[in-house]
């Protein structure tokens, strides 16, 4: 399964300056937040596959205007051809604004979804907007990850965890992608291909 990841900035060779044909071979895309809505619905038409998404900080905006032809699964579990998707949104509190949680708040998000990712018998991939506290996130408040997704990774072991919040030119060494036990972490800023057997 070939996946486009997005997140946080809209990439101009898939937007601006697309041409048809660009998203052949797409199976799914999966959008980590922080996009306009319109450009989520521009994917879904184009690749005419499906779009899911999480909500990031600045996605108070779907409210009115959801990204139309896409499904939220901010939390929520699905399956895409067998693959077993777990969506948490947001960010971690700073000033109160919409699709943000303490680390309780994500935490109790977390264990609400415990017996949907039982009876699934396990997570393939985690969708998240912020990352994992202390992997690939800030020291400032603003973009700091959530510690709440450690237990999550710790016990059910997914092979991927993707989020944005995280832009990539915010340092010269900000990683695109990082481990974390059998865990593979992905910041989809822009845009990324994932492909999985």
């Amino acid at each position: 399964m070939k996946i486009l990841l997005v997140s946080d900035e809209e990439d101009k060779y898939l937007w601006d300056y697309y041409r048809p044909g660009r998203l052949a071979g797409i199976d799914l895309i999966l959008s980590a937040g922080d996009l306009r809505p319109e450009y989520l619905s521009f994917l879904v038409t184009m690749a005419n596959r499906p779009v899911l998404y999480v909500h990031g900080n600045h996605d108070g905006r779907y409210e009115n205007n959801p990204p139309e032809g896409c499904d939220c699964i901010d939390g929520k579990l699905v399956k895409v051809n067998g693959l077993r998707i777990l969506g948490l949104g947001g960010c971690p509190l700073y000033n109160k604004g919409p699709h943000q949680y303490s680390e309780r708040q994500m935490q109790r998000r977390i264990r609400k979804l415990g017996w949907k990712i039982r009876r699934a018998g396990g997570v393939d991939l985690v969708l998240t907007h912020a990352p994992v506290r202390g992997y690939g996130d800030l020291d400032d408040v603003t973009h700091r990850g959530f510690e709440a997704f450690l237990p999550l990774l710790d016990k059910w072991k997914p092979r991927y965890l993707v989020h944005g919040h995280i832009h990539l030119n915010y340092g010269s060494r900000q990683p695109r992608i990082l481990q974390y036990g059998d865990t593979t972490l992905i910041n989809a800023c822009g845009k990324y291909i994932l492909e999985i057997d």
